[in-house]
């Protein structure tokens, strides 16, 4: 057994696409009870208690999708390739870090991405208003 160390930290969101914000807040907010972390004009983070993991609700197009957070999405899909997988898009810029879509062997899509940029920073009602910056590891 090779002492290769883990690739995915953690899971960071599901995303899930909502007709609006609107609807899926009456859905996910105020029917099923998550709470409200972070909004944006487009996007949402809910709140999943014992997990710092959210349900993110947003009007962009795409099915729904577990992201996964890695150390450098660089670094990660240098050895995601390496390993035998492909990627699908980027690595591009995203509001906290950067992101890749890859592909396994088997053609499961996997979201990954990374804090470089730091956790965002929200005012009192939830309002996305910059980034928090990333402390040294």
């Amino acid at each position: 057994m090779p002492n290769t160390p883990p690739l995915f930290r953690k899971v960071d969101c599901i995303r899930m696409p909502v007709a609006d914000l609107d609807a899926g807040f009456a859905f996910y907010r105020d029917a099923l009870g998550h709470e409200l972390n972070w909004r944006t004009a487009t996007a949402a983070g809910l709140r999943m208690p014992g997990s710092d993991a959210e349900i993110v609700i947003h009007t962009e197009d795409g099915a729904p999708e577990v992201d996964l957070l890695v150390d450098s999405v660089e670094s990660a899909t240098q050895r995601f390739v390496e390993s035998g997988g492909r990627v699908v898009d980027g690595p591009f810029d995203i509001a906290i870090g950067k992101c890749a879509v890859v592909t396994d062997p088997w053609g499961n899509m996997l979201v990954m991405l990374d804090m470089s940029k730091g956790k965002l920073v929200t005012d009192a009602d939830g309002n996305v208003t910059g980034n928090e910056p990333r402390s040294p590891q």
